[in-house]
């Protein structure tokens, strides 16, 4: 089993592996954030730069390069939302990005100031998907998991993890489905509990003496927080026991802590 460790896991491989994780949470948000046609109301379809100018950017972020710019008496046609990004259609058919807080000074047709909905309580409280990553230990070795749920209600969500495993003598992987329930959905700061099972690969890094590598099979129960932290960002703290049940006839326990940040949506 991955052993409590006392000194200090290569940096490099920790960076890689934060990176790998990091890029793929990414590129989830990216895929799975809510883009949907904007109000079906047409006065919400047309808008008019009210600013002196209008940027848009590549894509739904501020890294994003800015390619174009829409001059103040112009009209966009909002196309799409994602987060706090609109993708908008200038009136010469350059489509782009543009972030909620410049979209909230355009004009409505008649001349009336847009107004757009932020996420809120009832949002986080109503989310049907969450993703996310989290970062932490495990039985003394760190760990990097990356998570997908879907609530059923507000009280009851499924869960899929996928989690590396970095100690000084071994590494690994693990895999399970979660079951989360949460009594007071509607508080900000809202307690949880998780039962579940997977699969856990630990890999020696022993060259000395070959060891095998070992599958086993894990359970676990835990607890944990989901705290609204604004717009449709969380953050999340849990811990969970862990019962490794091994070809040997002894079964192993491990203890596990995490804390991170997750979307719902």
């Amino acid at each position: 089993m991955l052993e409590p460790s006392t000194t200090t896991i290569p940096s490099t491989s920790c960076r890689n592996a934060f990176a790998w994780l990091a890029c793929l949470v990414a590129l989830v948000l990216q895929v799975l954030a809510p883009g949907h046609v904007e109000a079906a109301d047409e006065e919400l379809r047309r808008v008019s730069v009210a600013d002196p100018y209008l940027e848009m950017h590549t894509g739904a972020g501020r890294g994003y390069p800015i390619f174009h710019v829409v001059d103040r008496g112009e009209s966009v046609e909002i196309i799409m939302q994602r987060t706090d990004w609109y993708l908008v259609r200038a009136e010469n058919g350059a489509e782009g990005w543009v972030d909620q807080a410049q979209m909230e000074l355009t004009l409505n047709p008649d001349g009336s100031p847009v107004e757009f909905e932020r996420a809120d309580l009832d949002d986080f409280t109503n989310a049907r998907w969450e993703v996310g990553m989290l970062a932490g230990d495990f039985g003394g070795a760190n760990i990097i998991s990356l998570y997908g749920g879907y609530s059923f209600n507000p009280h009851v969500s499924l869960e899929v993890w996928g989690s590396q495993i970095l100690g000084n003598f071994s590494n690994g992987w693990m895999g399970s489905v979660n079951v989360v329930h949460e009594t007071w959905p509607d508080w900000r700061v809202s307690p949880f509990f998780t039962l579940g099972a997977g699969v856990i690969r630990t890999e020696p890094k022993s060259t000395i003496i070959r060891s095998e590598d070992r599958t086993d099979q894990v359970g676990h129960v835990g607890v944990g927080f989901r705290i609204y932290a604004a717009r449709r960002f969380l953050l999340r703290l849990e811990y969970k026991s862990y019962v490794v049940f091994t070809s040997r006839d002894d079964n192993e326990e491990v203890e596990e802590w995490k804390a991170g940040f997750a979307f719902f949506f």
